[in-house]
């Protein structure tokens, strides 16, 4: 039934098109009631606009050193928005057969170059095919206006990726997993409730970015506090309109004051100093677009985690300034599939790059046991 109704939808709407419907009986001619099938399948789907090129530097310019145990390549993929995406691919050296893959982004605001691409390097090297790839918008992917933030598009992001590996001849498309760090922690889980496909998903020192936008750290603002941020970043959305071009919010702040919190002063460590400072980085440079809180504040992500079946990860570190994050975060997941994995000492950037405390034999176990 439902296909004969979907059946006489598609020959009214081709008679509408073709000008057999007539004003006065609504009568349809017999050419215009027997659509061919190749207009049948013109009408049911939409062509893939073409990759865009982008410009890829080829040089090794991340803030880690080089691994001689992988093999490292660029790779693009698009999004369903028709955003061709950057990537680095790290593929381990020797491999065979169809891997287990991984695909990592994050943190928020940084490029493939600096956390994300550790962490896929790091992987790789035991046994992964990984990639690490800038969220649209961003570092080397696609997308106008430039530095603009979208908890769908981002989220969708991870899909595109799992599209990507999942296609790709050297790797089981039954065993992919994702890394979400900082920030791209909520929207990994965000895309795991999404996307069936993710077998294993790792939320690194993450941030459930629309809770803190709206409600601040430790959910201090209130709903009028909210409703001035709301005015003022709407009379910058018609400055912009007028200037024709986007503000920005500013990377991480610096000069870096003497009073700054010490989670403020562990980001500018991190991406103001040679440790982490890269030049594609918003958090290293002049930060998002003002108005990209707009979207931000008003999205709900994690509306749906507590119906991820497949296996998650949660690791914080248990003095992190985003702690609270993680472990409300975990609380809404279920199944015995879920783990959470607080580090003792560790701060919010110990997960972004410090080999000490990053616990990747325990994230290598985790994609072991999930990924098989």
């Amino acid at each position: 039934m439902k296909n004969l109704k979907t059946r006489k939808k598609m020959m009214i709407i081709t008679a509408l098109l073709t000008g057999a419907m007539t004003l006065g009986g609504g009568n349809v001619s017999s050419a215009a009631a027997q659509p061919t099938q190749e207009a049948i399948n013109m009408m049911a789907t939409t062509p893939m606009a073409a990759e865009e090129k982008l410009d890829l530097t080829q040089e090794w310019d991340k803030v880690f050193p080089q691994s001689d145990k992988v093999t490292h390549e660029k790779a693009t993929f698009h999004n369903r928005y028709g955003i061709t995406l950057a990537a680095d691919l790290y593929i381990p050296k020797n491999a065979r057969g169809k891997l287990a893959a991984i695909a990592v982004c994050g943190p928020f605001g940084a490029v493939k170059e600096q956390s994300s691409g550790l962490y896929a390097q790091t992987l790789a090297e035991r046994g992964y095919l990984t990639i690490a790839f800038d969220p649209s918008f961003t570092g080397e992917s696609g997308g106008s206006p430039r530095n603009v933030s979208s908890p769908d598009i981002n989220t969708e992001d991870f899909s595109a990726a799992v599209d990507y590996l999942s296609t790709r001849s050297d790797v089981d498309p039954e065993r992919i997993g994702i890394i979400g760090v900082c920030g791209f922690g909520g929207y990994a889980l965000n895309a795991a409730a999404m996307d069936t496909r993710i077998k294993a998903t790792v939320a690194s020192t993450m941030y459930n970015l629309p809770r803190v936008a709206a409600h601040g750290y430790n959910d201090t603002v209130d709903a009028d506090a909210r409703y001035q941020m709301k005015k003022e970043l709407n009379a910058q959305r018609t400055a912009d309109y007028v200037a024709g071009s986007y503000a920005k919010a500013g990377g991480v702040i610096d000069p870096l004051p003497a009073d700054a919190p010490q989670f403020v002063k562990d980001y500018y460590a991190y991406y103001k100093t040679s440790r982490g400072y890269h030049p594609r980085s918003l958090n290293s440079t002049n930060g998002w677009n003002k108005t990209s809180e707009l979207s931000i504040m008003n999205a709900s992500i994690l509306q749906y985690s507590d119906e991820i079946r497949n296996a998650v990860l949660v690791i914080h570190g248990e003095a992190a300034h985003s702690a609270y994050m993680g472990k409300d975060a975990f609380k809404d997941l279920k199944g015995d599939n879920k783990e959470l994995l607080l580090i003792p000492g560790a701060v919010h950037t110990d997960l972004y790059d410090n080999l000490a405390v990053i616990p990747f034999d325990k994230i290598d176990s985790f994609f072991q046991m999930y990924l098989k």
